[in-house]
């Protein structure tokens, strides 16, 4: 192996929290566990009564399901343009195949058996989870240097808890994007840290504001230089938006440059489903029919952080819980030997292994539908989501009569003015086209990737209202509410805004406090429900903003 592609040390980046984990003494023994040892040092209970003879799942064989969109909307499931997949599970056992985990340990079973599963496993994952995530990642991905290694955590929330406690301290100051996870902050607010939002447009992050936060930081007044990165790079929570390979070039050169870990969340990277296409000029797609194998797709996807990372400065997350169900709790770290250990030291004490049972079921269907059989359902899981992306997109172009616009012409807009390579679709209240300066009533950007559609709210002249408590409540605030009595729930902006005052969503950009935003998930429901939903928030919002 060349010594030119290993991981650069990154010691000095380690907190001391993560500087004080230990082995764990008996955690340790593990690397003796299935040696030909007796086991008396272990506190392991006897396999012998585990109260499970074997566990069995019907899954459904790798080409079960058509990589074409289908041709028309019928469907025996509420006229739902989605029936092709439900039929799948609720059909016949034609489409379906057995798999099955004994209790004992058979000869080649690979270690998939309950006496492993059910019993205390290694913090990295039992062996044939680090089998196959490895190979996955090395196709998939392909890291710039060598001496990368992979182990199990327990979901990308896990993931993060975990990466926070290995690289933040007290005091520090953690970089994001303008709009944030909320739940990435919540792990590392207990740490003491403290976070700087990076602003964004529709490609994603934007170096040039990067380079000006980094390039301007006055340690006496701002604190300690950031030294982490924390993003969500394709198909963002909660914008949507995926950032391409050259920003990601050009931010990990400035990472190179200023000493910063990116932490790469994710967890929707095979959701990418390409830019959206009205409904008057779409056309049938024939995915299968033009000849896509395995190399095409991968190639089709966005190249990673890990592609451009020579240093070992990037830690990914990994999950199954968009690709497979976010029950099985089951997901996976790449990153630097040095990152490896201490998130192994960390996960000692915390979450330990992942569940044996979900990762014995999980690999079991995986290595029966093999890496290309994996592949193959994602590239259906794309077709799938896609499908419900238009669905949900056409609908609110249906309701509020969406016309494309120029970023420049959308007032208060998340998306600079200057990003010309993005299409904003918005909405305008009635009767207001015919004059000179029409007045929006939404703008939004459709989603290329990820399950959110990011929207621009303007509520016009609706004033601020005062809580009992003497609190203002924003008209975005209200908006929500309102919107919560009549029946859709959405994740109101400021959710996402990562300041620690939350008046209102609104970025550092933003002068108008009349302008709101919400994230709508278009994955989770049928097409009727969908429709109304829609119906509801369009009648919600006309009614709200008395247009």
């Amino acid at each position: 192996m060349s010594s030119e592609k290993k991981a650069v040390d990154h010691s000095h980046h380690l907190s001391d929290l993560a500087r004080r984990h230990a082995l764990s003494p008996l955690k340790g023994l593990q690397k003796y566990y299935g040696k030909d040892l007796i086991p008396f040092a272990g506190g392991l209970p006897s396999p012998e009564y585990f109260p499970f003879t074997s566990v069995s799942a019907q899954v459904p064989l790798a080409d079960a399901f058509p990589l074409d969109p289908p041709r028309s909307a019928t469907s025996p499931v509420s006229s739902s343009p989605f029936g092709w997949l439900w039929r799948l599970f609720g059909a016949s056992k034609g489409d379906t195949t057995h798999v099955q985990i004994p209790r004992e340990p058979r000869q080649g079973d690979g270690g998939l058996n309950l006496s492993k599963a059910l019993q205390y496993g290694p913090v990295t994952g039992l062996q044939p989870t680090q089998a196959f995530v490895r190979e996955f990642t090395q196709r998939i991905y392909a890291p710039a240097y060598d001496d990368w290694t992979t182990l199990a955590h327990a979901g990308n929330t896990d993931g993060w808890s975990r990466v926070a406690k290995l690289l933040l301290n007290p005091g520090d100051t953690l970089l994001v994007e303008e709009w944030t996870y909320p739940s990435a902050l919540a792990s590392a607010r207990p740490i003491g840290a403290r976070w700087k939002a990076v602003p964004m447009d529709g490609q994603g992050m934007r170096p040039d504001a990067l380079r000006e936060i980094l390039a301007g930081w006055d340690v006496e007044r701002d604190g300690p230089r950031p030294r982490v990165i924390y993003t969500v790079p394709v198909g963002q929570n909660p914008t949507g938006v995926t950032l391409g390979l050259e920003r990601k070039k050009a931010i990990y050169d400035l990472c190179v440059q200023y000493d910063i870990i990116i932490a790469e969340d994710d967890p929707y990277y095979f959701l990418q489903v390409g830019e959206f296409v009205p409904k008057s000029l779409r056309k049938a797609e024939r995915e299968s029919a033009a000849g896509e194998d395995i190399a095409r797709f991968i190639a089709s996807l966005v190249p990673t952080y890990l592609r451009v990372d020579t240093q070992g400065r990037v830690i990914r997350l990994d999950t199954f819980s968009k690709t497979i169900a976010p029950g099985v709790r089951l997901g996976w770290f790449t990153c630097s030997p040095l990152f490896a250990e201490r998130l192994e030291r960390i996960g000692e004490v915390s979450t330990m292994s992942p569940c044996g049972l979900s990762q014995a079921l999980v690999v079991a269907l995986l290595s029966r539908w093999t890496f290309d059989g994996y592949v193959r359902w994602l590239r259906g899981l794309r077709t799938q989501y896609k499908l419900r992306r238009d669905f949900f997109v056409d609908c609110l172009m249906e309701e509020f009569d969406v016309v494309p616009t120029p970023a420049s012409a959308v007032p208060g807009a998340w998306v600079a003015a200057g990003d010309q390579m993005t299409i904003v679709f918005s909405a305008y209240r009635r009767g207001s086209m015919d004059k000179e300066k029409p007045r929006p009533l939404l703008s939004f950007v459709p989603p290329s990737a990820g399950m959110f559609v990011w929207m621009e709210l303007y509520f016009g002249d609706v004033p601020n209202q005062t809580d009992e408590d003497g609190s203002v409540v924003t008209p975005e605030r209200q908006f929500f509410t309102r919107l919560a009595d009549a029946g859709v729930l959405t994740a109101p902006g400021w959710f996402f805004l990562p300041e620690t005052h939350k008046t209102d969503s609104l970025p550092s950009s933003a002068a108008d406090h009349h302008i709101g935003h919400t994230r709508l998930s278009y994955t989770p429901s049928d097409a009727e429900t969908t429709r109304r939903g829609v119906k509801i928030f369009a009648k919600t919002l006309r009614e709200f903003c008395r247009v």
